[in-house]
């Protein structure tokens, strides 16, 4: 099991293999890392499926409004939406996209992260500075390996249960 710093600013990730933990950067990202708190304690990303997986690549979810595998699941749109809340301005740090970050996905606007975001399999320093990082997997990277791939794949995997460390 992952050390927990910051219970309020860790998210824990239920997959089908077991529990990915996530860092957050409130000092990097405040406003995407509040986001996803927002929707965790919501219970918005329940059931959210990995509608985009691409090996040596990354893992996309979050879509929250087509992707949700037990109410309004559309696996044609899923990766479409986002939640009912405003779009995020973009948060670009410094920060590398290296093996278990996660970054915000967006349309080509990059003021359009709204719930969507991915894992990286990989270091995948091409995306320096042109999608927000916002948090790194601290435990449970296998899990996100195990991923079922695909564009989208056959039978997606999901998320199963999204949470706040410190509301677990």
């Amino acid at each position: 099991m992952a050390e927990i710093r910051d219970p309020d600013n860790t998210i824990l990730m239920e997959l089908k293999d077991g529990t990915v933990t996530i860092e957050l950067m409130p000092d990097i990202a405040p406003q995407h890392v509040e986001r996803m708190k927002t929707l965790a304690r919501a219970g918005a990303y329940d059931n959210v499926a990995f509608h985009r997986v691409i090996d040596g690549f990354m893992a996309q979810t979050g879509d929250v409004e087509h992707g949700d595998m037990e109410d309004g699941w559309n696996p044609r749109r899923a990766g479409t939406g986002g939640s009912d809340l405003p779009d995020l301005p973009a948060e670009f740090s410094r920060i590398p996209h290296d093996r278990g970050t996660l970054g915000a996905a967006r349309s080509q606007n990059p003021n359009s992260a709204n719930s969507q975001f991915f894992i990286n399999f990989k270091d995948n320093h091409f995306l320096n500075g042109q999608y927000t990082v916002y948090g790194r997997v601290i435990g449970g990277m296998e899990h996100v390996d195990a991923i079922t791939r695909g564009e989208p794949p056959a039978s997606p995997d999901r998320m199963i249960s999204v949470k706040v460390a410190a509301d677990a």
